[in-house]
């Protein structure tokens, strides 16, 4: 490609928003067919993913210094505000005059002098008031800082409560405003989890989420791994993988089914199980090691359900809901690919994605069929054998906000509803499909931190089924410590 068609990550991140909904598609589909086009492929993601996930405290910000309503600017012109309002808000590093002056220079593209001077204006206004880039959250008011971490913020010099509603009298409108999180969303952490808890939530929903690798052991060990991305020059390090501070759900939750705990069940957390964590941004795919097999891209909270599980290798497990097959081949890898493995999908154009991971591991023991094939009678005599279903189910992703960025402006309270319907009938196909012989486990998880999704749904499942009794389970909350971490949810339920 000719310098000349290059395109400044600014420019980039533009374009992706001009055709971006975050109601219709997605951010990233986008984003891949430009990256071509720039030499500043991290940056222009740093920029449209920050922009998404920050969209509602940016638009607060320009409504505020354009004295109108973001509804009322064009939308080109407002893109072009927005990735500037992004760096100056959430990159105190770059330099004020960089961002205004690319932002003018953008907006010549699209608008005559009336728009170029609206933009400029907009931006200028906005540097002025801006009083500290960044600022330690402890010194500031809270309702003129906009939060960048759990630690920093950047604070406008405005009267008291101008810019955000007060933290204190209404915690709900506060976090929302700040983390661009629906209300009553927050409104429904704030009621299960309390105000702190909440906040942390928040802030993890809007991190700049780490890659962690998990090894293909069958090929490779993690140090192994370790030492040869290291030689390759890819900064990392090694990630204990540590039980979460905030497991398990509420007593008075439990005390309505806590005779069907299982005390004897421990998970298999151990210090010695340790995941890879990128420090460096790098394109997976040509990251060294990825062609040949060596490891798979999971959060440490995902890769929990099979680490708990525990499955062994003469066990015949199906995985019901197995695309993309993160944990399908995580299955395989933990028993030494040598279980039986039956991973199927109703989706069979994402099934497609299990086969294209197990061969890229090198996986044998799984075999992939589709979902009609499954109920058909081939496969009944297997009915009686599964040792174990895992069902990672569909969910709300709440757990997961900061990668599955559209997801803030698009779930609703009924879309949850809806959700539990499927859950629950899926939770049921798993019980006569891996329920008939004892013993036999269903490992329930998902990425969502619902009650309604969760803890709720297993427990009236259980009191529906007095067959089966739970074993163990665990809530993850999202985290953006040094460690950082999406949230997710894991059951065992075991036949009786």
């Amino acid at each position: 490609m000719a310098n000349q068609s290059l395109k400044s990550a600014r420019k980039i991140a533009i374009e992706v928003l001009n055709q971006f909904d975050p109601k219709r598609n997605y951010a990233a589909a986008i984003l891949n067919r430009l990256l071509e086009r720039t030499t500043e492929r991290q940056r222009a993601t740093d920029l449209v993913f920050g922009s998404v996930r920050n969209r509602t405290a940016l638009d607060t910000v320009i409504a505020k210094f354009s004295g109108q309503p973001v509804e009322r600017i064009a939308a080109r012109l407002l893109n072009v505000l927005r990735i500037a309002t992004f760096e100056l808000l959430y990159s105190p590093e770059t330099p004020e005059y960089s961002v205004v002056n690319e932002a003018v220079e953008n907006t010549k593209a699209v608008g005559g002098k009336k728009q170029v001077g609206f933009v400029n204006a907009v931006l200028r206004q906005i540097t002025r008031h801006i009083a500290n880039r960044q600022i330690n959250l402890e010194e500031a008011n809270l309702s003129n800082t906009i939060p960048q971490t759990a630690m920093t913020g950047c604070e406008f010099d405005l009267p008291a409560a101008d810019l955000l509603p007060d933290y204190e009298t209404s915690p709900d409108a506060y976090l929302s405003a700040a983390f661009s999180l629906p209300k009553w969303l927050v409104t429904d952490w704030l009621g299960e989890f309390g105000t702190e808890l909440t906040h942390q939530i928040c802030i993890a929903s809007n991190r700049r989420p780490s890659i962690y690798l998990r090894t293909n052991t069958l090929k490779t060990t993690t140090q192994e791994l370790a030492e040869k991305l290291h030689q390759e020059g890819i900064k990392l390090e090694m990630v204990s993988h540590v039980t979460p501070a905030q497991a398990g759900v509420q007593k008075s939750e439990r005390a309505e089914y806590e005779d069907t705990v299982d005390p004897s069940f421990h998970s298999s957390d151990t210090a010695a199980e340790s995941m890879i964590r990128i420090k460096s941004p790098q394109a997976i795919s040509g990251l060294p090691g990825f062609a040949q097999g060596l490891f798979t891209v999971q959060d440490m909270t995902a890769s929990r359900a099979v680490r708990i599980l525990r499955p062994q290798p003469d066990w015949t497990i199906l995985d019901l809901c197995a695309a993309p097959g993160v944990k399908t081949t995580q299955l395989a890898e933990a028993t030494g690919d040598s279980a039986v493995i039956i991973a199927t999908d109703i989706d069979a154009e994402r099934l497609k994605k299990v086969e294209e991971n197990t061969a890229r591991l090198g996986i044998n023991s799984v075999d992939i069929v589709s979902y009609e094939e499954l109920l058909n009678s081939k496969f009944k005599i297997l009915n009686s054998k599964f040792d174990c279903v895992l069902l990672d189910v569909p969910c709300s992703n709440t757990g997961v906000l900061a990668k599955r960025i559209e997801v803030r402006y698009r779930i609703r309270p009924k879309a949850i509803q809806r959700l539990t319907t499927t859950q629950s009938e899926l939770l049921g196909t798993a019980a006569r499909l891996g329920g008939i012989k004892p013993g036999s486990k269903i490992c329930y998880s998902t990425c969502s931190i619902q009650k309604a999704e969760n803890s709720e749904l297993v427990r009236n499942f259980l009191l529906r089924n007095r067959t089966f009794k739970l074993e163990f389970e665990e809530l993850t909350l999202p985290s953006a410590e040094k460690s950082d971490h999406d949230g997710g949810y894991v059951a065992i339920i075991a036949k009786k």
